[in-house]
C-alpha cells in the first residue's frame, strides 16, 4: 500500500537538489586576485567598480551603485529620491520586513496596502486609494520574480507626482514588456543575500536611469562624498554602505553564469506551471502576459485547503518528508511584532502619530496569501527536468493521500 514519507513510506526523493549557492573555480580565482592585490576595499580596488559597470550594462543603465546589502539599497534609493521626515511611502503588506523598515529608517511613514490575489504583487487600485497630500513614493515589490503591474503603477505615480521604487530582491533577470525590472521606475533595488539568484553572501545594488539620482545615491552610500573631490570632503549626511572587493569578486563570477542559470530556472518553472495547475487544490502564481521573463527567486503556489483535502501546513510538512525543498512564505507586515508592539519602532521612531493602526488593518488578500502559499526554494528550480518531475510527482502523491494526513481541517 502506498504511504507518504511522513507516514513511513518511501519518499519520492532521497537525493538532494542542486546545492545553493552555486560556485566554481571562477569565484576562487577572483577572490585570490583580491587577496594578492591587498586592495580589499572598493575605493582602491577594481572588482566592485567592474561589477557596477557590468550590472549597469545588464540593465542598460549607467554603472550601478554596489553596497552592503539589499536593505540598505532601499534606504539609499529613498534618500536619493529626497524621501525623508514625515513623507508617506506606500508599501505592500506582503513582503520582507526590510521593504517597510527602510521607510522608517529614513524617518518616513510606511503606508501598508493590499496585494493582487494572482501575483501577490502590490495592488495598483489599493495604491491610488491610499494616496494623501503627504504621499511621496511607492515601493513595488516583484514577488518571486513576477513584476508588479508597472504600467498601472507608473501611470499613477506620474499622475500624482510620486517617486516609484522597484524592490527587485526576487527579480534578477525579470522583465516587463521586454524592459528589465529596476529600470521601469525611478530606482531599482537589488539584493545579493545568500538565497538570492546571484549572491555575494550579502550585498546589494541600486540602479537608476537618471544620472542625478544615481549620483545622490552614490554620495549617500559613501559618507556624503562626491567623485573627484578631496577624500575628506563631505557634502551630505551619508554613511559607509560600501561593498567590499570580496563581494565584488564573487558577484562578477556569479553574473558570468547568470544567463545560463536563468534559462534552466525558467524552463523548470514553466514545466511546474503546466503540471501543478492540473492537481486539485494547487494554484501556481499567476503570470501576466506582460511579464516577458521571470527571475524565479522561488516558486510559489497557493494551496486551496478544502479542494486539496489538507491544510497548507500539513501539505508543507508532507512535501518536506518527500525530499522536496521548501522555505517559509512571508508573514504579513502588519502582523509582525515590530509593527504591533507600541515600542517596536523605538528608539529610532518615538511617535506613531499619523501612522496606521497596523494591528487592526484589514488587508485580507495579503493575509490569505501568507496563510495559503507554499514557496519552493531556488535549488528546486536549478535541477534537471527529471528533478522537476520529482516535484510534480511529490505534490501528486501528497494530494492523492491527503486523506491520510492529520490536516487540522
Amino acid at each position: 500500500m502506498e504511504k507518504l514519507g511522513i507516514n513511513g513510506g518511501t519518499p519520492v526523493r532521497t537525493t538532494p537538489f542542486p546545492l545553493w549557492p552555486d560556485f566554481d573555480d571562477t569565484e576562487r580565482q577572483l577572490i585570490l586576485e583580491v587577496l594578492d592585490s591587498r586592495q580589499w576595499w572598493a575605493t582602491q580596488g577594481t572588482k566592485v567598480k567592474e561589477f557596477e559597470r557590468q550590472w549597469g550594462d545588464f540593465h542598460g543603465t549607467g554603472p550601478a551603485i554596489a553596497v552592503t546589502n539589499g536593505s540598505h539599497t532601499l534606504e539609499l534609493a529613498l534618500l536619493g529620491l529626497d524621501v525623508g521626515a514625515g513623507d508617506e511611502v506606500i508599501v505592500p503588506n506582503w513582503t520582507f520586513v526590510a521593504t517597510a523598515a527602510a521607510v522608517l529608517m529614513v524617518n518616513a511613514v510606511p503606508v501598508l496596502v493590499d496585494v493582487e490575489f494572482g501575483t501577490g504583487c502590490i495592488d495598483p487600485v489599493a495604491v491610488e486609494a491610499a494616496i494623501t497630500p503627504r504621499t511621496r513614493a511607492v515601493i513595488a515589490v516583484h514577488i518571486a520574480g513576477h513584476p508588479a503591474d508597472m504600467d498601472a503603477l507608473s501611470t499613477i505615480c506620474k499622475k500624482h507626482g510620486l517617486a516609484l521604487i522597484e524592490d527587485c530582491a526576487h527579480a534578477h533577470g525579470s522583465s516587463w514588456n521586454n524592459q528589465p525590472v529596476g529600470t521601469l521606475g525611478d530606482a531599482g533595488s537589488y539584493s545579493f543575500q545568500a538565497s538570492k539568484l546571484m549572491t555575494g553572501g550579502e550585498g546589494g545594488a541600486v540602479i537608476a536611469k537618471n544620472p542625478d539620482i544615481a549620483a545622490k545615491v552614490r554620495s549617500f552610500s559613501d559618507c556624503g562624498r562626491r567623485p573627484g573631490e578631496w577624500f575628506y570632503s563631505h557634502y551630505a549626511l551619508g554613511g559607509n554602505y560600501r561593498m567590499t572587493e570580496w563581494q565584488g569578486a564573487i558577484l562578477l563570477a556569479q553574473l558570468s553564469r547568470f544567463g545560463a542559470q536563468q534559462t534552466i530556472r525558467a524552463n523548470n518553472a514553466n514545466l511546474l506551471n503546466e503540471e501543478l495547475a492540473l492537481i486539485p487544490g494547487v494554484h501556481p502564481q499567476s503570470r501576466d502576459s506582460r511579464c516577458t521573463s521571470q527571475g524565479n527567486y522561488c516558486y510559489v503556489v497557493r494551496v486551496d485547503e478544502k479542494e486539496f483535502g489538507a491544510s497548507r501546513e500539513a501539505v508543507r510538512t508532507a512535501l518536506l518528508a518527500e525530499g522536496i525543498s521548501l522555505t517559509m512564505a512571508y508573514p504579513t507586515i502588519n502582523t509582525l511584532d515590530l509593527f504591533t508592539d507600541p515600542a517596536g519602532f523605538l528608539p529610532r521612531v518615538r511617535s506613531r502619530e499619523g501612522m496606521q493602526d497596523f494591528a487592526n488593518l484589514a488587508l485580507p488578500i495579503s493575509q490569505r496569501l501568507a496563510d495559503e502559499t507554499l514557496w519552493f526554494t531556488t535549488s528546486v528550480l536549478m535541477g534537471s527536468s527529471d528533478d522537476t518531475r520529482d516535484v510534480i510527482s511529490a505534490v501528486q502523491k501528497v494530494q492523492r493521500l491527503a486523506h491520510t494526513l492529520d490536516s487540522g481541517l
